[in-house]
């Protein structure tokens, strides 16, 4: 009998690190990563009267309405259906309303949340992180001004791409206005979670290595907790 899937919820502030922990958490348990913000960029690079509207909600820091959300994370995890991998949603839900519509968009596809995981992370160091940071625009490989630059100085480790580009909401102006708009909405989600007994905060300050193996002491029990479930 195959193990069941596992589905995550990671939450943290813009620039807690929950892209890089998605990766591997992906290889570890056999997810597989919705980022919201990979799948808006998508739209947004797809144009439109939509990809025009969400990037100037993204641009002015604000946060998506739960109506196009909805349908964001819908199709996503319709694309997973046969797949048998578990999820790992990065970056969503953001408000108590989407946590509940997460809940039925789950439901009626007789799916759950195994766990919520928030990242505890400095604002400080999130601000230094994110306003650094820039990507390859050919194979859209991660890199930071002072924790990681290109081996070559303008060429791109993975591809060999000689063009950058940083996010034009990655300022301290927006990061700033990003991060209050956490703590007033995000954090209302936290006892959401906490009282269906799902959630975890782990602290998300160190190396990537080390927050994975935190996050991972969590999840490991979980995961065999939900095995034996299925098995018994």
């Amino acid at each position: 009998m195959s193990k069941p899937p596992i589905n995550l919820v990671l939450l943290g502030p813009p620039g807690a690190g929950k892209g890089a922990q998605s990766q591997l958490l992906q290889k570890r348990f056999d997810l597989t990563q919705l980022s919201t913000g990979d799948m808006l960029r998508a739209i947004v690079d797809e144009g439109g009267d939509l990809g025009q509207q969400v990037k100037q909600i993204m641009d002015a820091g604000d946060l998506i309405p739960d109506r196009i959300m909805d349908r964001v994370i819908g199709r996503g995890i319709d694309r997973l259906a046969h797949s048998g991998d578990g999820l790992i949603l990065d970056g969503f839900p953001r408000t108590r309303a989407q946590a509940e519509g997460l809940d039925h968009i789950l439901g009626a596809r007789n799916l759950r949340l195994s766990a919520v995981i928030a990242l505890k992370v400095d604002e400080a160091a999130i601000i230094d992180r994110i306003v650094g940071r820039f990507t390859c625009v050919k194979c859209h490989e991660g890199y930071h001004d002072k924790y990681k630059r290109p081996k070559v100085k303008g060429v791109c480790d993975v591809c060999g791409g000689t063009k950058f580009i940083r996010r034009s909401d990655d300022n301290p102006h927006t990061v700033k206005q990003r991060l209050a708009r956490y703590r007033e909405v995000t954090l209302e989600i936290l006892p959401y979670y906490a009282e269906r007994g799902l959630l975890s905060t782990v602290n998300g300050m160190g190396t990537i290595e080390e927050v994975h193996q935190r996050v991972a002491d969590v999840l490991s029990p979980i995961v065999a907790e939900q095995a034996a479930q299925a098995a018994g």
